[in-house]
């Protein structure tokens, strides 16, 4: 999850991490074009899962997450 310049969050999937936060914050086309109007953007908070499909599944459960529960994940506390 991504904390953008404006104070939203931003919830995404990647390989690579390092690599999508430079994308995201770069001058180029690559990062999503919701952060490229909100830069900068910082990492706010991120899990790792076994495989992409899973990955997948918990973005989509983040994203329906109320803003009060995103913003527990990132203070370190439950989401539920």
């Amino acid at each position: 999850m991504l904390h953008c310049a404006d104070g939203s969050l931003y919830t995404g999937v990647t390989t690579d991490l390092e690599r999508r936060l430079r994308e995201h914050n770069g001058d180029n086309r690559l990062g999503a074009r919701y952060t490229r109007a909100r830069r900068p953007v910082q990492l706010a908070w991120h899990e790792q899962l076994a495989d992409r499909s899973g990955a997948l599944r918990r973005e989509i459960e983040v994203k329906r997450l109320p803003r009060r529960h995103k913003l527990a994940l990132v203070a370190g506390g439950s989401a539920s």
